[in-house]
This record gives structure tokens, C-alpha cells and sequence, in this order.
């Protein structure tokens, strides 16, 4: 009899703070520029089983990140399914498509015509070595607001028990006419067209009185 194997979900994150143009006097400048990372696993129902976050000195958000997953994948004790959300789109290219061929060539990436070592290589070869026992996909963290991907909101109104559906679109840069100085040439042209009807009225009025 198969036992299934347990699937978790692996939440990521990682921030860096500016360090502060005065520290105080206490604070060390490593300690002032100091980043944090944290995970945090759930079973596939979204119960929560383990959270963990700590802080690194003098350090990218980018490392941080990658030492939160890397905290993550080995706190699972037997070989599972994981999802991984990181906050970061390039995590996920990495382990997609990266991971094969940085260990291909020794942990090194062609740039500018010759290998150089990949950056945090370290901790990528710690995730390698964690997705030999456990299965990992990743999932795109979620389209935020200033993303030009993310889909615009949409505005619905009811006028007169019809819903309607108004989707923002662009705004124009121009100045906004009053209505009473909108579209003079249509104007004109309205005004044109009537002295004209009333010419060939007039015009036309002594034959259809002859007939």
C-alpha cells in the first residue's frame, strides 16, 4: 500500500531597510543595514504547521529571500510535495531554468563572453540539494497594483435598474472644454445646413404650386 506524499505550501519573503543617516550611538552600521527573512509552511489545507523569520547583517533583499526558501525546504523532514510562493519573479526563473544549467557548468553562467560565478551560488546549490529529495513547483506571486499586468478595476453602476459595466480607460492630457465652447465647427456647420434647407425650400416652393 502507497502512502501519499504530503504536499506543503512554502511562503517567502525578504526586506532590507536603508540604514539611517544619523544610527544610534549603540547601533552598529552592519546592525543598521540589517535585512530580514522569513517563511512560513502550510499544509495543502492552509493550516499553518511552521514559521520562522530571523535577520541577516549587510545583506540584498535577494539573498535574504533565497536563505528564507533554502530555511524552508530543509525544516521538511521527508520527501514531499512543495509549492513555493516567493516574492520575487526571478526565484522562480532561476529554479525553473537556471538551476540545470548552473550545475552543468560547475555553478558558473556565461556573461559578457566568459563564465563567472553565479551569484549566491551558495544557497543555490543548498536548494538544489533540497529539490534532489523533495518535488518543487513554483507559483507566480500575485499581480500588485503597479503592475502594468495587473487587470484594472472595474466600476459598476445601476441607473435606472440597468447595471452597467465602465471600465477606466486613459486619460487625455488636454484641457477639458465647458460644453458651451465644445465642438464650435459642429455648430457652425448645424447652423450652415439650416440657411441652406430654408433657401431651397424657398426656392423649390413656386413649382410645387404650379403643379
Amino acid at each position: 500500500m502507497s502512502v501519499p506524499t504530503p504536499h506543503f505550501l512554502l511562503f517567502s519573503e525578504a526586506f532590507t531597510r536603508p540604514a539611517p543617516a544619523c544610527p544610534a550611538p549603540a547601533q552598529s552600521e552592519a546592525a543598521a543595514r540589517a535585512g530580514r527573512w522569513r517563511f512560513v509552511l502550510q499544509h495543502a489545507d492552509g493550516q499553518a504547521c511552521l514559521e520562522a523569520a530571523d535577520e541577516e547583517p549587510e545583506t540584498s533583499t535577494e539573498r535574504l529571500e533565497l536563505l528564507a526558501i533554502v530555511r524552508g525546504l530543509e525544516a521538511i523532514d521527508e520527501p514531499s510535495q512543495v509549492t513555493l510562493v516567493a516574492g520575487s519573479r526571478s526565484i522562480g526563473r532561476g529554479i525553473r531554468y537556471g538551476l540545470a544549467q548552473w550545475r552543468e557548468n560547475d555553478w558558473h553562467w556565461e556573461r559578457y563572453g566568459k563564465l563567472t560565478p553565479v551569484k549566491n551560488g551558495d544557497l543555490w546549490q543548498r536548494i538544489d540539494r533540497a529539490m534532489a529529495i523533495h518535488s518543487v513547483k513554483c507559483r507566480e506571486p500575485a499581480a500588485e497594483a503597479s503592475d502594468d499586468l495587473a487587470e484594472p478595476p472595474v466600476v459598476r453602476r445601476e441607473i435606472a435598474g440597468r447595471r452597467l459595466r465602465i471600465d477606466p480607460g486613459p486619460r487625455s492630457s488636454l484641457p477639458q472644454r465647458s460644453p458651451r465652447q465644445a465642438r464650435p465647427d459642429r455648430v457652425a456647420k448645424r447652423g450652415w445646413f439650416a440657411r441652406l434647407g430654408r433657401a431651397l425650400a424657398q426656392a423649390l416652393r413656386p413649382r410645387l404650386t404650379d403643379h
